[in-house]
């Protein structure tokens, strides 16, 4: 079946995502250590949650500020989270050829708040997706379950084996294909360029 529509993960695919400089600026804001934030933080019984969409957006800044050890009002942690956010203008303008051509999407592994914040985090994004921009937690589900990629291929208004998807995590990938979707694990842009060819999508 034709590619129709083509799905992209969001850190490291679309953009560099560089935890250390998020601690960083998180460490200097709270006066923690790095090591102690990320064991705080970077806890997957909290990460997991919030993916999945379990925490509201007021309820995950609560609960990261209860455990930075400092209330974090909104447009602190939208700053430190942007400061780990370096855009990749090559894919972007690899994502913004094929929209002129097919339907795409964004599907990223993340939270509430992530979602309300897309545009302040990502500015980039919106003018090349559109309305396509999903973040898990506003889903309620998140990859690798099959499910994800079916209710994105549902929202794109195709089925699963017309869609293509690509992200930087082999067990994303895994999941896409056990629903049905053609799916490329991302190191580059040229290898993406390949995966779509070979798929019948020639740029």
């Amino acid at each position: 079946m034709p590619v129709s529509a083509v799905i992209f993960d969001m850190d490291d695919v679309l953009c560099a995502y560089d935890t250390t400089r998020r601690i960083a600026f998180l460490a200097d804001y709270s006066g923690r250590t790095p090591s102690e934030i990320e064991a705080a933080l970077w806890d997957p019984s909290f990460l997991d949650r919030a993916d999945a969409g379990l925490l509201s957006a007021e309820a995950y800044l609560e609960e990261f500020g209860r455990r930075l050890g400092r209330p974090i009002p909104q447009a602190i942690w939208v700053a430190a989270r942007r400061a780990a956010m370096t855009p990749w203008p090559d894919m972007l303008a690899l994502a913004q050829a094929i929209a002129t051509r097919l339907p795409i999407a964004l599907l990223t592994n993340n939270d509430r708040l992530v979602g309300e914040t897309l545009d302040l985090l990502f500015p980039e994004l919106r003018p090349i997706f559109g309305p396509h921009c999903y973040v898990s937690g506003g889903l309620g589900l998140a990859k690798p379950d099959p499910e994800v990629y079916r209710t994105v291929c549902g929202l794109l208004g195709i089925v699963p084996e017309q869609a293509f998807f690509t992200d930087d995590r082999a067990e994303n990938i895994e999941g896409a294909r056990d629903a049905g979707l053609m799916a490329h694990v991302f190191s580059s842009r040229d290898g993406l360029v390949t995966a779509l060819a070979d798929a019948g999508l020639i740029l």
